[in-house]
């Protein structure tokens, strides 16, 4: 039997497969086998790596959200208590490049209880994204944040990342091509060919943050120390590979 018709056979086979397989929940086949006569006839397969390791950073979102009679008021105390929260945490070693400022909002608050309408004052929103390098020290660094904003204080959450990840995506490219290579492989051994070359290869990588809630939005003078744990985040790269076949 000719090569292309032992693959046209395989192929036959996999769209019965995927026939019988697919249905509410099925997660569909990764792997093709190319036989059109227009292209170069090969294997195509996909091949997924995924590597854990401990974060190196956590992002946190802090800010001040202050309501006062008039703009100027809320303003001038957004300012002030603001500074108070970005001094504290430069004082506990974040670096000035690593806070940014992500909104700052000036708008009228009304009350429409008993069906009217009335302007009870003028609320500031002043938040800033803050980047901490120092994992063991987050709980202190986001406790006196919130201690130096006060009442006003506002937290949106964290996220932990691995920036120093060479290391792991290189261990996950390792194990994504593993099995690739192996899928291919066996594709050809049940076709009665050989495998060839790889001719074209694209590389995906994931590396999502993990979200950690945080409980708490205002402080409290005996507050005990936020504990924070970083736990793992994960590298995944995905690898689309084609392979010819060898004659």
């Amino acid at each position: 039997m000719s090569n292309r018709y032992t693959i046209a056979a395989i192929a036959a086979l996999a769209l019965v497969a995927a026939a019988c397989g697919t249905g509410a929940g099925s997660t569909p086949q990764e792997i093709t086998v190319n036989t059109s006569e227009q292209a170069t006839s090969g294997i195509s397969v996909t091949g997924m790596g995924e590597v854990t390791g401990s974060p190196d950073t956590v992002e946190v979102g802090l800010g001040v959200s202050v309501l006062a009679d008039t703009v100027d008021e809320a303003a001038a105390t957004a300012a002030e208590k603001a500074q108070a929260l970005i001094d504290s945490l430069t004082s506990n070693g974040v670096a000035e490049d690593d806070i940014t400022t992500t909104d700052y909002s000036i708008y009228p608050e009304y009350d429409y209880s008993s069906n009217q309408e009335r302007l009870i004052g003028y609320r500031v929103n002043n938040t800033v994204r803050a980047k901490i390098r120092s994992i063991e020290s987050t709980g202190t660094v986001i406790d006196d944040a919130v201690a130096a904003g006060g009442d006003d204080v506002t937290v949106n959450g964290l996220s932990f990342s691995i920036e120093d990840n060479d290391e792991l995506v290189a261990a996950a490219r390792e194990a994504a091509w593993n099995d690739a290579m192996a899928k291919a492989t066996q594709l050809a051994e049940l076709s009665g060919q050989a495998l060839g070359d790889a001719t074209s290869i694209s590389e995906t990588v994931s590396m999502p943050p993990v979200p950690v809630p945080y409980a708490g939005d205002e402080a409290g003078a005996d507050r005990a120390l936020t504990p924070i744990e970083p736990g793992t985040s994960a590298v995944t790269i995905t690898l689309q590979v084609q392979f010819g076949l060898a004659s």
